[in-house]
C-alpha cells in the first residue's frame, strides 16, 4: 500500500501553534537554500523531489530573514507577510494571531448593499489616514471601501499595480496590524472592505521568483507585463489561492477585487479557488469580484460580479466625445450601445471588437443586473489618460450629474472612485518611484505609449506628459474638493445614495430587466422588474437639448431637473417606481 499523498507546505514563514515558525519556499531550480536569519544562525533547509525547501525554527514576530540560495545570494521571501525596509532587504515574521480583533460578531453584508468607494492608500494618508475618514464615507452612504493594491512596492509610492510581494503591505502605508485596525475599525460601523489584489503579473523591480523558480512562468505565453504566470502548476496555483485565503482570514477582507483576469491562462484557478473560499467562509458574506474581458462563465458559478467596462466606456463617449483608443469600440450608435449595457450588462458578448482586433465577450443578458459593478470612473481609465484628467474638467458638469443619477440608481452596484463625491478637479496620474536607471526607462516608455495618438505626434508635446517618477506626480494626485461644487456635489450623492439605500437595494434579488428604448441622440430609457414585483423606471438624457418621450410610470422618486409631462429636459434623470402588490 502506497503512503499517503503529503500535503504541500504554506509558502512564507507560518507561525505554529507552540510558537515555532515553519519556513517553506519553493525553489526547483536550488538543490539547497538556508534561512539565513538576521544577527541570528544560518538555518539549513530540507529539499523534497518537488524543490519546496523547509525548515522550523523559534523565531520571534518581527525576526528578520531571507533565503540564501546555493550561491550566496540572499533574497526575500516571496510571500513575506511584511518587509523591514523595501522589496529587496529582508523579510519579517508576521504573526496574525497576535492581534486582537474586536469584530467577532461581524458576518458582512449581502452583495445587494454594496456601494464600492474604490481609494488609493497612499493618496488618502495610509491605513491610519484611512480610518479617520471611515465616518464620513459612512455618513455619505458608502458601504463598502475597496483598497487599490496595498501590496509591497518599491520605493515610497505607487500607484499600486507594480507590486511584488502579493502578501506584504506596504510600509509606506502602515503596518499589517495597523491595517487590520483599519479593517475593524470599518466593521464596527457597518461597513465591508475590499481589496483588489494583482495575479496576473509582477512588478518591474523586487520580484526573485525567476532566480530560484524559473518554471513559476511560462517561455511559451507573453503578456502586456512580460511571461505568463504558469497557473498550470499546482505551486504556483497554491501561491495565489493562498494568498486569497490569507486576506480573508487574517484580515478579515469581506471581498477582494481581482485584476485583469483575462491575463490569468488558466481560467479554471478562477473556479477553484472561489471553490475553496465558499467552503472556508460558508458562514460570512464574502465576495468575489473580477476584471474581465466580458467572460459570463465565471459569473455563473461562485464569482459575484464583474466590472462593466463597456457601460463606462459607452458613458465616457457620450459625455466627452472622446473616440481615440478603445474608446473608438464605441463611437458608433452609442445611445443605442447605453441601453444595451443598462439591459443586458455587456455591450460586446461575443462581438468583433477593433480595438482587440477579436471578438471579445459572451452573452450576458441572462445574468442578474448586480452582476455588474458600474462606474462613471475609475484608477484604470483616469491613471491610464496622459494627464490622468477626471471627468469634472473633461464633461458639462450637470451632464455628470445627470451620468452620476444614472450610475446610483441603476440596479447594478455602483463604484464611486476617490474624490467623484466631492467634484475634486486634481488628476489621478501614473506614479512611480524607482531608481534612477529603471526610472529612465520607465519615462519614456510612458511617453511613447501615446506616441501613435494624434494629440501626441510630436516628441515635444509627449515631453509635457508628466514623469511617473517625479514626487510632484504623485502629490498632485491627492484629491482635493472642488471648493465651488464640491458641498453640492456632496449633497447629490448622499441624497441619491439614500434613495438607493430605501427604495431600491431591499428588492434588488431576483430583479431583471424589462427591457428599454433610445429616446433621443443621447436619451435612453430602461425599466426593471424588482423582487417585490415593483417596476423600476429610468429616464436619462445626457444631451443639452430637450426630448419628448412618454412619461415613466409610478412614482418619481428623483428628477435633476424639473421635468414637464411628456419632456425629458436636458441633462436630466429621472427614476419613478411603480409598487407591486
Amino acid at each position: 500500500m502506497s503512503a499517503p499523498e503529503q500535503a504541500a507546505p504554506r509558502h512564507g514563514a507560518t507561525v505554529l501553534p507552540d510558537g515555532r515558525v515553519a519556513f517553506a519556499l519553493w525553489a526547483p531550480a536550488q538543490e539547497s537554500v538556508s534561512v539565513a536569519i538576521e544577527d541570528g544562525p544560518l538555518l539549513p533547509m530540507i529539499r523534497s523531489p518537488e524543490g519546496w525547501f523547509t525548515a522550523e525554527a523559534p523565531c520571534p514576530a518581527g525576526t528578520a530573514y531571507r533565503y540564501r540560495l546555493a550561491d550566496g545570494m540572499e533574497v526575500p521571501d516571496p510571500a513575506s507577510r511584511a518587509q523591514q525596509d523595501d522589496v529587496h532587504g529582508p523579510s519579517l515574521v508576521v504573526d496574525p494571531g497576535r492581534y486582537a480583533w474586536k469584530d467577532g460578531g461581524w458576518r458582512g453584508k449581502p452583495w445587494r448593499d454594496t456601494v464600492l468607494y474604490e481609494l488609493h492608500a497612499g493618496t488618502a494618508g495610509g491605513f491610519k489616514g484611512i480610518q479617520e475618514r471611515i465616518g464620513a464615507l459612512r455618513a455619505l452612504g458608502i458601504t463598502a471601501i475597496e483598497l487599490m493594491p496595498v501590496n509591497d512596492f518599491p520605493g515610497r509610492h505607487n500607484w499600486g499595480y507594480d507590486g511584488v510581494l502579493p502578501y506584504a503591505p506596504d510600509r509606506a502605508y502602515g503596518t499589517p496590524d495597523e491595517l487590520r485596525a483599519l479593517v475593524d475599525a470599518a466593521h464596527a460601523q457597518d461597513m465591508m472592505v475590499f481589496l483588489d489584489v494583482v495575479y496576473n503579473h509582477f512588478g518591474p523591480d523586487g520580484n526573485y521568483i525567476s532566480v530560484y523558480a524559473p518554471s513559476f512562468f511560462r517561455s511559451d505565453v507573453k503578456t502586456p507585463w512580460g511571461s505568463a504566470i504558469d497557473f498550470r502548476r499546482p505551486e504556483v496555483r497554491s501561491y495565489f489561492t493562498d494568498n486569497v485565503m490569507m486576506w480573508l482570514s487574517e484580515y478579515h477582507f469581506d471581498g477582494l477585487r481581482f485584476d485583469a483576469v483575462h491575463a490569468i491562462t488558466e481560467q479554471d484557478w478562477v473556479e477553484e479557488m472561489a471553490a475553496r473560499v465558499r467552503t472556508a467562509f460558508a458562514d460570512r458574506n464574502v465576495h468575489l469580484v473580477l476584471e474581465h474581458h466580458n467572460d459570463a462563465s465565471h459569473l455563473a458559478r461562485q464569482v459575484d460580479a464583474q466590472w462593466n467596462d463597456d457601460a463606462h466606456n459607452v458613458l465616457h463617449v457620450l459625455l466627452t466625445g472622446e473616440t481615440g483608443g478603445y474608446y473608438a469600440d464605441y463611437a458608433e450608435d452609442t445611445t443605442a450601445k447605453l441601453v444595451r449595457c443598462l439591459t443586458e450588462g455587456w455591450v460586446y458578448q461575443g462581438e468583433y471588437s477593433a480595438f482587440l482586433k477579436g471578438d471579445r465577450g459572451s452573452p450576458s443578458a441572462d445574468l442578474p443586473p448586480t452582476a455588474h459593478v458600474l462606474f462613471v470612473q475609475n484608477h484604470d481609465q483616469t491613471g491610464n489618460r496622459a494627464f490622468g484628467e477626471r471627468l469634472t474638467v473633461l464633461c458639462d458638469p450637470a451632464a455628470l450629474e445627470a451620468a452620476i443619477a444614472l450610475q446610483l440608481l441603476c440596479p447594478q452596484i455602483p463604484l464611486i472612485f476617490m474624490g467623484e463625491e466631492e467634484a475634486s478637479r486634481t488628476p489621478f496620474l501614473f506614479f512611480t518611484d524607482h531608481g534612477p536607471e529603471l526610472a529612465e526607462a520607465v519615462r519614456n516608455g510612458r511617453r511613447e505609449e501615446f506616441a501613435s495618438f494624434a494629440a501626441f505626434a510630436d516628441p515635444e508635446k509627449r515631453e509635457t506628459i508628466p514623469d511617473p517618477n517625479a514626487p510632484e506626480t504623485f502629490s498632485a494626485s491627492i484629491p482635493q474638493p472642488d471648493p465651488e461644487l464640491g458641498p453640492a456635489r456632496r449633497a447629490l450623492y448622499q441624497r441619491l445614495l439614500a434613495l438607493r439605500t430605501q427604495e431600491l437595494v431591499p428588492f434588488l434579488d431576483g430583479a431583471r430587466s424589462e427591457g428599454g428604448a433610445v429616446v433621443g441622440p443621447k436619451a435612453v430609457t430602461a425599466r426593471w422588474r424588482l423582487q417585490d414585483g415593483s417596476l423600476w423606471s429610468l429616464a436619462c438624457n445626457l444631451d443639452a437639448a430637450d426630448v419628448a418621450f412618454d412619461a415613466l410610470p409610478g412614482r418619481q422618486l428623483f428628477a435633476s431637473r424639473d421635468a414637464p409631462a411628456g419632456q425629458l429636459p436636458g441633462y436630466c434623470t429621472i427614476v419613478n417606481v411603480e409598487r407591486g402588490r
